[in-house]
């Protein structure tokens, strides 16, 4: 299997996050990239990713796959796992995805995300009165295990009526399936383990139903064909990780964001800019998604002066599409709150597959981030910038730690 000369490596480690968005960027609306020894294209442009997220020849049918179906790639390929991690509807397409995708948008409209609004409130003060608690005295605490990763995983398992007592095993699950210093076949028990707790969860609601996303999508009867046990179970396992997952991003990249900006910042807290601006400036600049692995050729697809051949997987890298220099100006690699509003990102996706927990995540930000520095006005990072580690992890922007002290903090409670 060989990868074109110029293809841009993908580093597993996420070492130099920003040199490889630049590679990306400057080789055009379409690079030829390599994902550990497997070659494929990566989108790389706001208008090009539009136009093929909308493009029916580009589907989720892993057997569309020629180096599937070749053999050349196989179950012990390290990234398999993210591509074909079972049925559901991030992994189907035009009336099965519809089909599937159903009950968890109907779970996630604008009225429902009110209603939870109150929750989301709760937590997020909970969560702020234990940093407070640990910060006292000026000592270090992390941002992210305490407050941006609970955050999230509190809001998703009140939605999909996971008990409270499993989420710090689902959080330490997905990190070590998503990280690449995890061995491959520790990764693929991983999913199997998943399985076992997603199918007893499934199984536990279909005999007492709750109000909750678990029961919904248990209960949908969509056409008169209602979903599998496997489909149920492929869609909780997808959507805990994106739900989760995405938050986490946002939440820290736009407090990095901020903390980097300080006259920004100053501006938000004085009323200057609003926190919409913010989220959706974080989302642009430093998307929470990196790469989305993988979608694939049914015919040759012309973009450009390149051709995606039938057969060829193809990757959206949402952080180099969010840096497109043609959509958002030659000053793409700035985060700069004064930029017309609205933003027009795609960090979420578009077309079909659009990502249904956008509207919850964007909730959970925009409560979480000025409660956070209406508390912690003083926030800063107790690390310089640069000793900020991300995690090896090729399709989340995510970080291993973020170590902050909180001056200016209230009193617990």
């Amino acid at each position: 299997m060989k990868c074109p000369h110029a293809a841009v490596v993908i580093d597993p480690l996420v070492r130099d996050l920003d040199g490889e968005t630049e590679r990306l960027r400057d080789a055009g609306p379409l690079a030829r990239i390599e994902l550990l020894g497997v070659p494929a294209w990566a989108v790389t442009r706001h208008a090009e990713a539009r136009r093929l997220l909308l493009d029916p020849r580009l589907v989720k049918d892993l057997a569309a796959w020629g180096l599937w179906r070749s053999g050349e790639v196989t179950r012990s390929w390290p990234l398999i796992g993210m591509v074909d991690a079972g049925r559901s509807m991030f992994t189907v397409d035009g009336a099965e995805h519809r089909r599937l995708r159903t009950k968890t948008s109907q779970a996630l409209t604008p009225r429902r995300l009110e209603e939870i609004r109150p929750d989301i409130e709760r937590f997020t003060g909970e969560l702020l009165d234990d940093l407070a608690a640990r910060g006292r005295g000026g000592e270090v605490v992390d941002l992210k295990s305490v407050f941006a990763q609970p955050l999230p995983m509190r809001v998703v398992g009140l939605l999909m009526g996971v008990d409270e007592s499993q989420h710090a095993m689902l959080a330490q699950r997905y990190k070590a399936f998503f990280s690449m210093l995890t061995p491959h076949e520790e990764r693929l028990a991983l999913l199997a383990e998943l399985d076992v707790f997603y199918t007893s969860l499934v199984r536990e609601k279909a005999a007492r139903p709750t109000d909750d996303l678990t029961s919904a999508l248990v209960l949908a009867d969509e056409g008169g064909e209602p979903l599998t046990e496997e489909e149920v179970v492929g869609n909780l396992k997808a959507m805990v990780a994106a739900g989760h997952e995405t938050t986490i991003g946002l939440i820290l990249n736009a407090v990095r964001a901020l903390l980097a900006h300080p006259d920004q910042l100053r501006g938000v807290l004085a009323g200057e800019f609003s926190w919409e601006q913010v989220i959706e400036e974080t989302l642009r600049w430093d998307t929470p998604t990196t790469h989305l692995l993988m979608r694939f050729a049914t015919q040759d697809i012309q973009v450009g002066d390149d051709v995606i051949a039938e057969g060829e997987g193809v990757v959206i890298s949402y952080r180099s599409i969010g840096r497109d220099t043609v959509q958002h100006g030659a000053d793409a690699d700035a985060f700069d709150l004064t930029r017309p509003a609205p933003v027009r990102h795609m960090t979420f996706g578009h077309g079909p597959h659009i990502c249904p927990g956008a509207g919850l995540s964007r909730v959970e930000a925009a409560i979480a981030l000025p409660a956070l520095f209406g508390r912690f006005p003083g926030l800063r990072l107790a690390v310089a910038d640069d000793e900020i580690r991300r995690l090896p992890v090729m399709t989340q922007n995510d970080m291993e730690s973020f170590p902050v002290l909180l001056e200016g903090a209230g009193p617990v409670g």
